[in-house]
């Protein structure tokens, strides 16, 4: 992955074009919109990004954006700046899940501070996104039966008792879950239970 990209929506141009110059001025790509349709019809960076976006724009508000970028699978981190904001538009930017919410004039430091987290955060996002991509697609070279021991090994059922419940011996249910430990990469049984948590979580997409 690259150093990050970040996505500016501001409809003030000499404003768009100041931010732009401080986000590369520490060497992250910017992308930037004039307004929210503008955006939308941009193809999502394929890097860790987040978005920077101004509250009150032309069209669509920065809020009605953040409700829609909630909706993709991998939806970036977002900060706003305004220059009109209020505490009650800022309580529902940071409920919704806006990491900050600067007022203008904002200082330079305290916005590539939040967009620095922002870049973060999706970096983290997005190996959490290809390790879930990773280990299905390691639970799709199990045998059935092979699934059947993971599954209640997550469950935190013994050898005995996967035998019992499987009408298979303690031998057999030992050999299967070796297997199932060979195949899905897991180094210790806290990690096959870690990998099988993951795998039970919300697909994101």
């Amino acid at each position: 992955m690259g150093p990050g990209c970040v996505l500016l929506v501001e409809d003030d141009p000499s404003l768009r074009d100041a931010i732009e110059d401080l986000i590369r001025s520490i060497g992250l790509e910017v992308r930037p919109y004039g307004s929210v349709a503008d955006f939308l019809e941009a193809v999502p960076p394929d890097a860790p990004s987040c978005l920077v976006a101004d509250v009150r724009l032309p069209g669509q508000s920065g809020l009605d954006l953040q409700a829609l970028v909630a909706r993709w699978p991998q939806a970036p981190p977002i900060i706003f700046v305004t220059g009109h904001g209020d505490v009650m538009m800022s309580v529902r930017a940071m409920k919704a899940g806006a990491i900050e919410f600067l007022q203008k004039p904002f200082l330079d430091q305290d916005l590539l501070d939040a967009i620095q987290l922002g870049v973060e955060r999706d970096r983290v996002q997005l190996d959490e996104f290809a390790a879930a991509a990773g280990y299905r697609e390691r639970r799709e070279s199990l045998t059935p039966r092979e699934r059947q021991v993971m599954d209640l090994v997550a469950q935190g059922r013994m050898n005995k008792q996967i035998a019992h419940d499987m009408g298979l011996s303690e031998v057999t249910v030992k050999a299967h879950r070796g297997q199932v430990m060979r195949k899905m990469g897991a180094r210790s049984l806290a990690d096959l239970v870690r990998i099988a948590d993951r795998l039970e979580a919300p697909r994101e997409g």
